[in-house]
């Protein structure tokens, strides 16, 4: 083990780093050399890359790096947005937040739905035995809900942002200016502790604004891949939320840090 290594908790020693210490050599080698190479690393510490690899995977759950392939750079924004359609990741995740939505949904009244991966997998699922108002800002969620004679499907009108099918601008802020709905279903590209919650885009972070503006109780659906990460636009604060649901991958200390500022989660 080199002297570098060695004086990670501030003195000598021989002995294996323990995880903070890890942690926090990997942290200063990103602030002093603007990477960290996970073969360098586990060489420098005398450690597995299996054990770096944890340890990447739980620094960046904190926000605190990005993984690349073979290490890790310093946190940035996302600035890359696949279309809706191409969101194949973490199916399986998706499915359980979507199911365990259901749960908060209204015997009768209205709910507005956001466009994203995993709210239009709650749009697969959705009760067609129940009246309801469908308020979206998402033709392929409409057309998904097309089917159900009971679902009383509304468009929010706007022009449509073809890598996502939202409707956006003008339009779609004065529909949602005059209507209120029981139940917000929100999705978001990234989701900080200091940050809040944003999106790529400014137009759609200005529309998931006025949709958790006009809901009774609002509601984010995300994956824990979308926790400790930080986009372009911010649209909401975390306490704008009166419910997160989110899947048990999420890293155990980022649930703490969430519930502590009072927000309720919920790990499917």
């Amino acid at each position: 083990m080199t002297p570098a290594a060695r004086q990670v908790s501030g003195r000598p020693d021989t002995r294996a780093p323990y995880a903070d210490q890890r942690r926090e050599f990997i942290l200063s080698t990103l602030r002093t050399s603007g990477r960290a190479d996970a073969a360098d690393i586990a060489l420098e510490l005398g450690v597995t890359n299996e054990t770096v690899r944890k340890d990447l995977v739980a620094l960046e759950q904190l926000g605190l790096l990005r993984r690349v392939h073979g290490g890790a750079i310093p946190v940035g924004r996302i600035t890359y947005e696949p279309p809706v359609a191409a969101r194949t990741a973490r199916v399986e995740e998706k499915e359980r937040i979507a199911r365990a939505a259901l749960r908060h949904l209204p015997n009768n009244g209205s709910v507005l739905m956001d466009g994203g991966s995993t709210t239009a997998k709650l749009a697969e699922i959705l009760p067609r035995d129940r009246a309801l108002r469908v308020y979206t800002n998402t033709l392929s969620i409409a057309v998904a809900l097309m089917d159900a004679p009971l679902l009383t499907v509304y468009t929010l009108g706007g022009r449509v942002r073809p890598v996502t099918s939202a409707e956006v601008d003008d339009w779609a802020a004065r529909a949602l200016a005059e209507i209120n709905v029981d139940v917000a279903f929100l999705g978001t590209t990234a989701v900080s502790l200091d940050r809040g919650l944003t999106t790529n885009d400014a137009s759609e972070a200005a529309v998931k604004r006025l949709m958790h503006a006009s809901a009774r109780q609002s509601i984010l659906l995300a994956d824990h891949s979308k926790f400790g990460k930080v986009s372009n636009c911010k649209h909401a604060e975390l306490t704008d939320m009166d419910l997160v649901i989110t899947d048990d991958g999420l890293d155990p200390r980022m649930l703490t840090s969430l519930r502590s500022t009072g927000l309720e989660v919920e790990l499917v």
